[in-house]
């Protein structure tokens, strides 16, 4: 570059030099995404502005006349799983102005059937309220048995259905910081599932490969609170992302069903270091959580209400699913442990890579069985959208391990494409 001020170029520093070492060990990831993502979206990119092709797009799909309104076709794979297809619709400003309305619909053929719809009251300044209404209906949810030697030779499937209701007081505060809290209500009842030629939770139970799970015959209704206390030292997209995060999180809820009440209590406690490499959003971050869940009565926990660090839906927090190289719902029991290392970087407009490792597991009672024996891997490479967290674009492949007690064999894999997932 020319040198207009005529101070010669800045030295090298100490940590130019240590940048390497990651660049060298990530380098078969940066060509995959350099010269099979990065290059070739933005050659399309560009060929598509040339020919007015995102505004004609944008103009079709958004209307109104501010295009605050719009309805884009979506759809989701996640191998392992029914796939997804449906539409996501959104109106911002809808009937008065600071009033935001989201809702999803997809469904499969095979008894699937998804549908949320949001509705998000904006106050002065960034407060926020929203109301929540999900309703799923599946066949293919999976079961291995509980504890942190469940074996993937006892793969079995569930069905489900789901009403969800909740409310949300969203209230942030100094930079990343904020409180979350709300009530809501959720009726969950199960049934003998399917997916191809896996057995059903039922024939599985009987064949002794483990017992059938609490709550499994009688579901549950459940009137629930929610809380989130974070402290954030970051600061929004796009300023660079270096910073500390501090989390607590809780739920209480109360099965309504059962008389005399039983319910449970959720709780969990996380924190997370984040390194912007070279202030560009390059972040290297190292986090651990603990998570745990009581009984509140006689009655055991609903075997959904355990505490799972499979897949890859975010939590209500900062910190993602901690183990995405396991289907959701490979890993349950009552208490977890995982720490993660995990690399993001900026490849695209709106669009960013990621590359992250994890160690843990799920245990007993409060961690009472916790051993480094039982502990599993879990790797995991993808892309995902860097704007809005009401949709977002995932393509992501994951394995998962058996536990070091049995050599950390890779036993599980996972790949999911698509946009908006339930």
């Amino acid at each position: 570059m020319p040198d207009y001020d005529g101070r010669g170029l800045q030295p090298t520093t100490a940590g130019d030099v240590a940048l390497w070492i990651p660049r060298i060990l990530l380098s078969p990831v940066y060509l995959v995404t350099e010269w099979l993502i990065r290059r070739p979206l933005g050659a399309l990119i560009s060929a598509a502005e040339r020919a007015d092709l995102p505004e004609t797009i944008y103009n079709f799909f958004a209307f109104g006349p501010d295009h605050k309104a719009g309805i884009v076709p979506i759809a989701f794979v996640d191998f392992g799983f029914n796939p997804s297809i449906g539409v996501y619709a959104f109106w911002d400003d809808a009937f008065f102005k600071g009033n935001d309305a989201r809702l999803h619909v997809s469904f499969w053929p095979s008894a699937w059937f998804g549908a949320s719809a949001l509705e998000r009251i904006r106050f002065h300044g960034k407060d926020s309220f929203q109301v929540k209404v999900v309703v799923v209906r599946r066949p293919d949810q999976v079961f291995y048995g509980t504890g942190p030697g469940s074996l993937e030779s006892s793969q079995s499937r569930y069905g489900e259905d789901k009403l969800d209701i909740g409310g949300l007081f969203d209230f942030p505060l100094w930079r990343s910081s904020k409180i979350d809290a709300g009530p809501g209500f959720r009726s969950v009842t199960f049934r003998d599932g399917h997916y191809g030629h896996d057995p059903g939770i039922i024939e599985k139970s009987a064949s002794g490969a483990f017992p059938l799970p609490d709550g499994f015959a009688r579901g549950y209704t459940a009137e629930y609170n929610d809380i989130l206390v974070a402290l954030d030292s970051r600061r929004a997209y796009p300023a660079e992302g270096s910073g500390v995060r501090v989390e607590l999180q809780g739920e209480q809820g109360s099965d309504i069903r059962q008389s005399p009440g039983s319910g449970w209590i959720h709780y969990a406690a996380g924190a997370g270091g984040f390194w912007d490499l070279d202030g560009y959003r390059r972040v290297l971050s190292l986090s651990a959580a603990a998570i745990f869940a009581d009984p509140l009565g006689e009655r055991p926990v609903p075997f959904t209400e355990l505490v799972t660090v499979g897949g890859d839906i975010a939590t209500p927090g900062g910190f993602r699913a901690p183990m995405p190289g396991f289907f959701p719902g490979r890993l349950i029991d009552r208490s977890a442990a995982v720490a993660t290392l995990r690399y993001k970087w900026p490849i695209g407009p709106w669009v960013a890579g990621s590359i992250q490792g994890a160690v843990g597991n799920v245990f007993g009672r409060h961690l009472d069985d916790f051993d480094t024996k039982l502990l599993r891997l879990s790797a995991a490479v993808g892309i995902e959208s860097d704007s809005s967290p009401d949709s977002s674009f995932e393509l992501m492949f994951g394995l998962g391990t058996e536990t070091f007690e049995h050599g950390a064999q890779v036993d599980s894999l996972r790949f999911l494409v698509g946009l908006s997932r339930f």
